[in-house]
């Protein structure tokens, strides 16, 4: 009888703001309690008591540092433990270096956040999906882990770790009734571009997402049971120009495009 009225649970990394924020929002409307992760606490608090006001959701905060070991392992032992329906892997940062700067290290960091937590997030998950049958993992890579940009070497390379992952796992579980997403946006209105001290206000609206109409279309995919979701139509046509150009066009096209827009 204690189950009748039991929520399902979605667990979602990097909730503080932007995409994260923006399922959080979305899967509560539709019924969901919640663990939401970040760095920064006061952003997540008010998260959490905006859904328990208008969506009488349950929301858990975890405070970890996927930059670190022990901020993965804290966030993969809540995951085991809390046996998720959905598990929405946003948490992911960029870097203002290039990969030609002398030091590489600052740039170090983004490669835990955006893959080793990934994976170490996601196998924690998968028992308990496994034992019910059921289950969904989102893990949120970008358009830059399909079509290569010169600016964000270590970046693209890891979304497409992402994407290659998410494909593989999809492989991997096929049968087992769980679903598997790379959800692959392109610009979108968040805090991640100003974070890291990158001006791309030269780039016109009409090539930016905002963060709503990205999960609207990543839950669109999911029902539909696609396993890579390249959000907006720009973003599927670059992506469809890289898949089918000769290489050199594409080269050629990426330098115009960085030249006209100075980024």
């Amino acid at each position: 009888m204690s189950n009748i009225n039991k929520r399902s649970l979605a667990f979602i990394t990097g909730a503080s703001s932007g995409i994260g924020a923006a399922f959080a929002r979305r899967l509560a409307a539709d019924g969901y309690d919640l663990i939401i992760h970040g760095r920064r606490k006061e952003l997540l608090d008010a998260l959490a008591a905006e859904l328990a006001q208008k969506h009488c959701a349950r929301c858990e905060i975890l405070i970890a540092e996927l930059s670190d070991d022990a901020g993965i392992e804290a966030a993969a032992k809540r995951a085991a433990e809390a046996a998720p329906d959905i598990l929405i892997n946003n948490a992911g940062i960029g870097s203002g270096s290039v990969f030609r700067d002398p030091d590489l290290t600052p740039m170090l960091p983004m490669l835990s956040v955006n893959m080793d937590a990934v994976v170490r997030i996601t196998h924690a998950a998968l028992p308990a999906m496994r034992k019910r049958g059921s289950g969904a993992i989102l893990n949120v890579a970008s358009v830059a882990g399909l079509a290569p940009s010169g600016g964000s070497v270590l970046y693209g390379a890891s979304k497409a770790f992402v994407v290659f992952f998410s494909e593989s796992l999809a492989l991997d579980l096929a049968g087992s009734g769980i679903r598997v997403q790379a959800l692959c946006p392109g610009l979108t209105h968040t805090d991640f571009h100003s974070r890291i001290g990158l001006d791309y206000s030269r780039i016109p609206e009409s090539y930016w997402q905002s963060a709503d109409s990205v999960v609207a279309e990543s839950l669109a995919c999911l029902a539909r049971g696609r396993t890579v979701c390249i959000t907006g139509r720009i973003n599927r046509l670059m992506v469809a120009l890289y898949r089918h150009l000769p290489r050199a066009w594409y080269r050629a096209l990426y330098r115009i495009g960085t030249r006209k827009f100075k980024i």
